[in-house]
């Protein structure tokens, strides 16, 4: 009986030496953090103080190199700014931490990723781009450089975009001013950009005379509409001598499709409205929109290629981009994984559940974005027009332009293969199984 005892104390001894020897290490098991010679805030304080110490009286105070994963990143040395670099040099040099460091990550992934010949590249605009001047400096040459496929915008930069291409003008202004004062003297305002009310009448009167015409009488999608539209504009550009101004002109020379995921939140679906009271047959269909985004998705991946989505803002226009995905899927039945490539520039938070501020890994959740290329997302928390204009010059910076894919003029084509695959995977007797399944989701 002793000895049984015995035995089991000293199992028992055993057990209180390997808890000591635990406690020793931080309470962190020996498999993760080893045997303590290796300096750890987990390991034995007392040692790792005494070595630091016997390194420091020998003249070096360097820790011995050590292999952890987490080590492997460059390390943080740059070069001292001289004020020679260019915006490229910069981004590379000494964007090295914090949103910085996002937005050189941004950087790697659209020029050296996105930017590759098999990635079809959507572009989504949110936010008051166009009155700041950013159609110009840097979307339309984003256009011109083939770097941007197809585009998805609120309708009220693609209106205030044509300001520009009509020879109106912005100016820069003061925010601070009266609005009461502005308003009496006939000044709108967006924030620090000011301009003659006058501004917003020319361009009502302009979409007006334009959507009168023979060729806008029909339902039709929204790329359809700015493709017309963007005609019209480059007319006007060419009249008055002013160069390219317009990325509804840019788009349309460049046969890039432009969708609005919202038509009749801005001045243009406002004069669109108007001209159907008076009889006007012009219908912008979502359900062609909805549809054709889908398509260029689709076409894109059975090409044998990938798509990326460059998302500058948030709200409704990303939406409308990452739902091509769900559609495909979900909708349509369509075998599908989800984007390749997520980029986006945001200055909205995840954690107050607006759409702005969802991340790449929730929306793989929905299957928007592939799962396996989630480690091809990233999101840069800054305001857009400054990361805009920086990323523009780094991308032109560092590759050459890529042939236009003109997937405007290939909308019928990538129809055809939606079409095809959504007949392939409905097949027969699929409405009656749908319909059996509905009580149990109402």
């Amino acid at each position: 009986m002793k000895k049984s005892k015995g035995g089991r104390g000293d199992r028992g001894r055993q057990g209180g030496r390997a808890k000591s020897e635990e406690r020793d290490r931080g309470g962190f098991k020996t498999s993760r953090h080893g045997t303590g010679k290796r300096a750890s805030p987990a390991g034995p304080k007392a040692a790792q103080k005494a070595a630091a110490e016997a390194r420091e009286a020998k003249g070096d105070g360097r820790a011995k190199a050590q292999e952890s994963r987490f080590l492997r990143g460059q390390a943080i040395s740059p070069s001292p700014i001289t004020g020679k670099e260019t915006v490229a040099d910069l981004i590379d040099n000494a964007f090295l931490a914090y949103n910085a460091a996002r937005l050189r990550e941004a950087c790697l992934l659209y020029t050296r990723k996105m930017l590759e010949a098999d990635v079809t590249v959507g572009l989504t605009l949110t936010g008051a781009l166009t009155p700041a001047g950013l159609g110009m400096a840097a979307i339309i040459p984003l256009i011109e450089s083939g770097f941007v496929d197809w585009i998805i915008s609120t309708g009220a930069n693609l209106y205030h975009d044509t300001h520009f291409g009509l020879g109106l003008a912005m100016h820069r202004g003061n925010p601070q001013e009266s609005d009461v004062v502005l308003r009496e003297e006939g000044i709108v305002r967006i924030y620090d950009i000011f301009f003659d009310y006058d501004v917003l009448l020319s361009t009502d009167a302009f979409f007006r005379k334009i959507i009168a015409q023979p060729e806008f009488q029909r339902p039709m999608s929204s790329a359809e509409f700015h493709w017309l539209a963007g005609k019209y504009v480059r007319e006007r550009e060419r009249a008055l001598g002013i160069g390219t101004k317009s990325l509804l002109s840019a788009a349309h020379s460049a046969g890039v499709p432009i969708y609005t995921s919202s038509p009749g939140d801005s001045s243009i679906g406002m004069n669109i409205a108007a001209l159907a009271l008076e009889g006007n047959k012009l219908i912008l269909d979502p359900n062609r929109d909805v549809n054709e985004t889908a398509s260029i998705v689709l076409s894109a991946k059975r090409g044998g290629g990938k798509s990326g989505v460059f998302i500058v803002g948030g709200g409704s226009p990303k939406n409308f981009a990452l739902q091509t995905e769900p559609q495909i899927q979900e909708v349509l039945g369509i075998d599908e994984k989800g984007h390749d490539f997520f980029l986006q520039m945001t200055d909205a938070r995840p954690d107050t559940g607006g759409l702005s501020g969802a991340t790449p890994a929730e929306a793989v959740s929905w299957g928007k974005i592939d799962p396996d290329r989630l480690p091809d997302a990233v999101v840069c928390y800054a305001d857009s027009t400054i990361s805009l204009p920086l990323l523009t010059s780094y991308a032109l910076a560092n590759r050459r332009s890529r042939p236009l894919k003109r997937l405007y003029d290939r909308r019928k084509e990538m129809m055809d293969v939606l079409i095809r695959e959504f007949e392939q995977a409905s097949g027969p007797g699929e409405a009656s199984e749908v319909d059996a399944t509905l009580p149990m989701h109402r």
